[in-house]
């Protein structure tokens, strides 16, 4: 496994790349055993961090398998695969349901029609659904509530872990109205261990740091110092593991979750580039005013992931 650490691209991304080359070319089989992270993270003198990294990343994408004292294993199909063969289990559930109309009396036409009425009947109530996007950081949740309202069309509203451990009156209310709650995978049991109380299906969303960013970043001179500028600790603590699981865990740094002016200032005037989080980067171009690069820190939800949540909202407003 070569790794060239002057590429521009994160070295956890040229790992997973390299697993997939050996997988489609049959040097890694169906059920074959991949070193641990301890293992491969010394014989490549990388961080463990991007080894967990790429094999977590393989795992979403159903490429590996992980069982718990046993190890990671190649999975069964790779995702492309796998979408191939859920489209064709799809097609022979529509051509049985197009027999089964055919043989009571249906036509094609009428056959489409009831399709088409069902669809927007499922459409109608993912509409009307209420859910709640629960993160530790304010950021993060008020951005995937609105990327979350905008793709499926169900009404999600944000709410940190704080909000929801406080439950005041609004919060409850919230708490109330909401038929689904959505977190991220690594809270997911923190928010069910806090909604107990509630009958409330709790879902988890995958999200992921986005490459082009970090590919953006790496391609800064060593000497660069960066300043990493944010609404909260949390967000600061994501963006630093997310930089260091891609193999930059050597960056000079400045942070700063500061409101004040005078502070932020400071932060721009020492640092030759400025990453900022979604919720400050407009306030920060017009502080910078163009002298120096200004790098968004984006995350994007994980698309999987998102149907599954349509799907279980479906599934939970059929049994209401």
């Amino acid at each position: 496994m070569k790794i060239d650490k002057q590429s521009g691209v994160p070295i956890y991304i040229q790992i997973k790349n390299t697993i997939m080359d050996d997988i489609k070319d049959g040097t890694l089989k169906i059920g074959d055993k991949l070193p641990t992270e301890r293992e491969l993270s010394q014989k490549m003198n990388v961080s463990r961090n991007t080894i967990s990294s790429a094999y977590k990343l393989l795992e979403r994408e159903g490429v590996l398998v992980s069982y718990q004292g046993r190890g990671t294993f190649v999975g069964e199909e790779e995702q492309t695969w796998k979408q191939h063969n859920i489209k064709d289990k799809v097609f022979r559930m529509i051509d049985l349901a197009l027999e089964e109309a055919i043989e009571t009396g249906f036509d094609t036409k009428e056959f489409i029609s009831i399709v088409k009425e069902r669809v927007k009947e499922k459409e109608a109530v993912i509409k009307n659904m209420n859910a709640l996007f629960v993160e530790c950081n304010i950021e993060q949740a008020r951005y995937f509530a609105k990327e979350l309202s905008k793709i499926t069309d169900i009404n999600v509203l944000p709410m940190t872990i704080a909000e929801l451990q406080s439950r005041n009156q609004t919060n409850e209310q919230l708490l109330k109205e909401a038929q689904i709650i959505i977190t991220t995978f690594n809270h997911i049991n923190q928010v069910k261990n806090l909604i107990v109380d509630q009958q409330k299906e709790v879902c988890g969303v995958a999200i992921n740091p986005s490459l082009e960013t970090i590919v953006k970043i790496a391609k800064y001179p060593k000497k660069t110092k960066f300043g990493q500028i944010c609404l909260s600790k949390e967000f600061q603590f994501k963006v630093q593991y997310a930089l260091e699981s891609a193999g930059l865990d050597n960056l000079e740094m400045m942070c700063s979750v500061s409101q004040e002016e005078e502070e932020v200032l400071k932060v721009i005037d020492a640092s030759d580039v400025i990453i900022v989080s979604p919720g400050r980067k407009e306030s920060i171009r017009q502080l910078v005013k163009g002298k120096k690069d200004v790098i968004g820190f984006d995350y994007f939800l994980d698309q999987y992931s998102v149907k599954a949540i349509i799907s279980k909202v479906i599934e939970i407003k059929r049994h209401l």
